[in-house]
């Protein structure tokens, strides 16, 4: 990750990304990417998610699950349950889609 004056660039599954933010956030936008990064290269290690835009909607919604959890103590049943129907949407899409090709 560089950081130059007009921003710092992240590299999130090899690309590099030019993220323009103030000087005093730049650190917390490192972790971010870094973060992100991990959740996206755990996701597409895992075989199951084919194509870069599949697997940063898979870890886009892990986040947001993970932060659900941590902001209100745990994810209302409802809820759980809407994410854990997607989830399984998505897999059978994503497994569908792998083996047509």
């Amino acid at each position: 990750m560089r950081d130059t004056h007009e921003g710092v660039t992240v590299a999130i599954l090899g690309k590099d990304f030019m993220v323009a933010c103030p000087e005093n956030e730049r650190a917390a936008l490192i972790e971010a990417a870094a973060y992100l990064d991990k959740k996206m290269r755990e996701i597409h290690g895992s075989g199951k998610v084919i194509g870069t835009e599949r697997t940063a909607i898979m870890a886009a919604l892990n986040i947001a699950h993970e932060l659900i959890e941590l902001r209100g103590g745990g994810v209302p049943d409802e809820v759980g349950r809407k994410l854990r129907f997607l989830q399984n949407k998505i897999d059978a899409a994503l497994n569908l889609a792998g083996a047509r090709q």
